[in-house]
């Protein structure tokens, strides 16, 4: 009992509150981060039904095999984001620590395939500005299609680097042993963020690089 009692903030009357407090203020959270995604979902819908053409074309210049490599990287670091939330749940620090460090590494990974990507729409001449270049459809509306891509993929990383940051610090706390198989709420709360993030790709995924590539 100590541990939780050391664990609970003071304005909780007991452990069992607090998670609740913890668990509805994150998905309260998660509901304004819907929120805003479904806003550049609903632009990107919104512009693809109009310029069906030029963002078919458009999408034939992201690198199809880079994109799903991402997305099975990021379907692997769910995994190992659960596994870390079960180490935590059966007081195995050393088994967080190792799952933490697993996820944060698939996480950086993703964030360096990314990167690769935005280097090739660079060298490419596909960013939106002063010095873009699109000859297969009209390049106004494949301008929109880029901003687009940049926008939601950018956001989306940063809501990566975000989840990084905190899973390193999930992973320092860990190590002081500051959770066991009574306290683990960051932990778990870090998790539901993650995962989060991960459904966001999977939606990205599909409707930026896999419709009208027949």
């Amino acid at each position: 009992m100590a541990e939780i009692h050391g664990a609970l903030a003071h304005q909780f009357d007991d452990p069992e509150q607090q998670v609740e407090a913890s668990t509805l203020g994150m998905w309260t959270f998660l509901a304004t981060e819907i929120l805003f995604f479904g806003g550049l979902f609903v632009a990107y819908i919104v512009y693809r039904l109009s310029y069906p053409q030029a963002f078919a074309a458009a999408s034939h210049h992201l690198d199809i095999l880079l994109g799903t490599v991402n997305t099975g990287i990021l379907i692997g670091s769910s995994l190992t984001m659960v596994l870390a939330v079960y180490s935590a749940q059966m007081g195995r620090p050393r088994g967080q620590i190792l799952f933490l460090a697993a996820t944060l590494a698939l996480g950086l990974a993703f964030l360096g395939i990314k990167g690769v990507e935005y280097q090739h729409k660079f060298h490419e001449h596909l960013v939106p500005g002063a010095g873009f270049q699109f000859s297969d459809a009209d390049p106004r509306h494949a301008a929109i299609f880029f901003s687009l891509y940049f926008g939601m993929t950018g956001m989306h990383a940063f809501h990566m680097v975000i989840g990084a940051g905190l899973l390193i610090w999930m992973a320092l706390r860990a190590w002081r042993g500051e959770f066991s198989a009574s306290y683990y709420t960051p932990v778990e709360m870090v998790g539901l963020y993650w995962h989060f993030v991960d459904v966001v790709w999977i939606f990205l995924f599909p409707l930026l690089y896999l419709i009208g590539r027949h």
